[in-house]
């Protein structure tokens, strides 16, 4: 009788053990789960930094996209199919929202890189002013509809990508550094999502830069009569103008983000507001 219940706890606890070691094999990397106000300072302060590290780059490739375009302003003043689906939608949706809010500053920064030999606009208020007055309110959103349609997929493909390399990553080499793992994975997001949506950011730019300066206008089709011109002016390869320098640009700058903001996490995952 004792025997049997010796046997019977024995297998209760084989299976218990089995259970466990099932659940924790092969190790995750625990996740920390941080309040929104420190997701929002983590993501805008690896994105601050990512920018400041990568500017140079980000300016290089302003100037080989708006090349042999309208003249430069120049002379002049578990379930892993589910979760992919989740970062996929909600990557594109957080890029569309972010596109929409800061996209005058952004033309504007187009406008301020393309200055070369002579300045046009002082400075960030001086060229807000004077894009609405040369060129009206609406001067300062010329382009949206190429950035949001490329902003959307951009995030997407990048997040997506990101969390699935990462999570391959982890199941082969869970003990490997989260600053190594987000780098890594990081940087090849980036190039893939750039890949695919650089010949929408090039129009972008052609596009931002339209009345640039007081100059006159070379595009006046809209988005699809940009693309056309500028496959008939320049072939199917001047749609990736540049493309080179943002492969520069965007392997530190998407590597970078990526790993500043899962550091991050992890410190301010111990903070005052989770």
């Amino acid at each position: 009788m004792e025997a049997g219940v010796a046997a019977v706890g024995g297998d209760s606890t084989t299976k218990k053990f089995r259970h466990h070691h099932q659940q924790s094999w092969p190790p995750q990397p625990q996740i920390s789960q941080i309040g929104t106000v420190n997701q929002l300072l983590a993501g805008g302060i690896a994105g601050a930094f990512s920018k400041t590290c990568t500017a140079p780059l980000a300016r290089l490739t302003i100037l080989f996209q708006i090349l042999k375009s309208i003249p430069v302003i120049h002379g002049l003043g578990e379930n892993r199919h589910g979760d992919s689906f989740v970062h996929f939608v909600g990557g594109g949706l957080a890029g569309i929202t972010a596109a929409s809010a800061t996209y005058p500053l952004d033309l504007v920064r187009t406008r301020l890189a393309a200055q070369r030999s002579a300045i046009y606009y002082q400075g960030i208020r001086h060229a807000l002013h004077t894009i609405c007055r040369d060129e009206g309110f609406l001067g300062l959103y010329k382009g949206l509809g190429a950035t949001l349609l490329g902003v959307g997929p951009s995030i997407a493909i990048s997040f997506s990508v990101y969390e699935g390399l990462k999570s391959y990553w982890y199941s082969q080499r869970p003990n490997d550094s989260t600053v190594v793992v987000s780098l890594g994975c990081g940087s090849v997001s980036g190039i893939a999502s750039s890949t695919a949506t650089f010949p929408l950011d090039l129009v972008r730019r052609r596009m931002q830069l339209e009345g640039a300066a007081g100059r006159a206008r070379v595009y006046k089709t809209g988005l699809l009569g940009t693309f056309k011109h500028i496959i008939h002016t320049e072939g199917l390869h001047g749609l990736y103008r540049g493309i080179l320098p943002e492969y520069c640009k965007v392997v530190p700058s998407v590597g970078i983000i990526f790993m500043t903001y899962e550091t991050l996490k992890k410190l301010l995952s111990h903070g005052p507001f989770v």
